[in-house]
């Protein structure tokens, strides 16, 4: 469907095609996001007690579980936030009605076709969940290009990462060796570091600006600061030292490129005024995800310092601090505003927030002290399921709601 682009926002919505959980991208991508991450958090426990069998797709279960995070629970909330975000951008129609459900339905093959394949048809279930990526990756292009919104076009090359990490995992797992120079296990680091890199970016457009609208509503003076070398050079920063990790994940050198990363990244980040926002959980949820990110680039550098600090800790520092936490933000924002409801925080939304703080320090603190392992993953897990669990209890009923022609 063409339509000349307005002036600004999205014009008015196509005559309806589908029920109301296919009216927009956010509805269907965040509650399999938050359903499934519950799903495959729960499966993972009883495996570690013994009490499931090991999936028996092409990936050992430690691998299906970083791969399910990433590629499924985290590619689901990027599909949910763009599909939802580039009619805004471009000022075209969004995706609705068959098309989006047959693009959620591909996601839906992807988790299958991993959790069922077999090790002797590895390149099967790799063809069959890579589709997705495919197919979104061209919506996105097709979106951004006719919009000529040249802005946004960095997602484009985001997703084509993320793509290519997908399908060299599955490349891994089917018994292909990365070249000299390069440490195995590439495709789930560039697989991380994609979404790592689009909270540098979005978020880093996104915090800044909310904030200063809110603070602006209640009359503050002092507000965030404007973009300006420090963003530019935070940025840089950190997609050096993600590149270096996703590479050479253990060499020693990775030290002074995570350090720069997660200094610039703390300072950009205290120039935004995020202690101002205290009185809203919903803004500081972002501010909170955002400082996972010198988090985790500083325990990166600690763990390519000093052995004794294992790589998984700063792993699980971006998975579940900064990945979980903002991707917690965003949709909950994302799902009030465009469900008409006020931009506020309810009692069920802080404790969203605070369960996936505790899944994400207890996780971190498991990966440092494996004395405690047991327990500190007990907590990570308890908290990981009960975030989403509310998530997708407390905002499933406004996902699967009427359609919101005006949002």
């Amino acid at each position: 469907m063409s339509e000349a682009r307005p002036a600004g926002g999205v014009p008015r919505y196509a005559k309806p095609r589908a029920a109301g959980l296919f009216s927009r991208g956010f509805r269907p991508f965040f509650l399999a996001a938050g359903v499934y991450a519950v799903a495959l958090m729960l499966y993972w426990l009883a495996w570690i007690e013994g009490a499931a069998p090991a999936i028996a797709g092409p990936f050992d279960p430690v691998s299906w579980h970083a791969h399910e995070v990433l590629f499924g629970v985290t590619g689901a909330a990027i599909a949910g936030f763009l599909l939802t975000a580039i009619p805004n951008w471009t000022g075209r129609l969004p995706l609705q009605g068959a098309g989006l459900a047959g693009l959620c339905g591909l996601w839906l093959a992807g988790r299958l076709a991993v959790a069922t394949g077999t090790p002797a048809d590895p390149w099967g279930a790799a063809a069959i969940d890579l589709s997705f990526p495919v197919i979104f990756l061209s919506v996105v292009a097709r979106e951004i290009l006719a919009g000529r919104n040249t802005r946004n076009l960095p997602m484009v090359a985001a997703l084509a990462v993320f793509a290519l990490a997908n399908a060299i995992t599955h490349a891994e797992a089917a018994g292909w060796a990365p070249p000299d120079g390069v440490e195995p296990g590439i495709g789930l680091r560039l697989g991380l570091a994609t979404p790592v890199m689009l909270i540098v970016l979005i978020g880093g457009r996104i915090t800044p600006s909310f904030t200063r609208n809110w603070l602006v509503k209640r009359g503050a003076t002092r507000l965030p600061a404007a973009a300006g070398p420090v963003d530019g050079i935070a940025m840089a920063c950190a997609l050096v030292a993600l590149l270096h990790l996703g590479v050479r994940p253990y060499d020693p050198w990775l030290a002074l490129t995570a350090g720069a990363a997660a200094t610039a990244l703390a300072l950009r980040l205290a120039r935004w005024r995020g202690t101002a926002t205290a009185a809203e959980p919903l803004l500081l949820a972002l501010h909170i995800g955002y400082a996972w990110l010198p988090v985790g680039f500083a325990t990166t550098a600690a763990a390519a310092a000093f052995p004794a600090i294992p790589l998984s800790a700063a792993f699980h520092a971006f998975g579940v601090g900064a990945i979980g936490t903002m991707t917690l933000a965003v949709m909950t924002r994302a799902t009030l505003g465009h469900s008409g409801a006020a931009l506020t925080a309810d009692r069920w939304t802080l404790a969203i927030f605070a369960a996936i703080t505790l899944a994400a320090f207890a996780r971190l603190a498991a990966a440092i002290r494996p004395q405690d392992g047991p327990l500190l993953l007990a907590l990570g897990a308890g908290g990981w399921i009960l975030a989403y669990g509310l998530f997708s209890l407390t905002y499933g009923p406004r996902l699967l709601g009427r359609r919101d022609p005006g949002a």
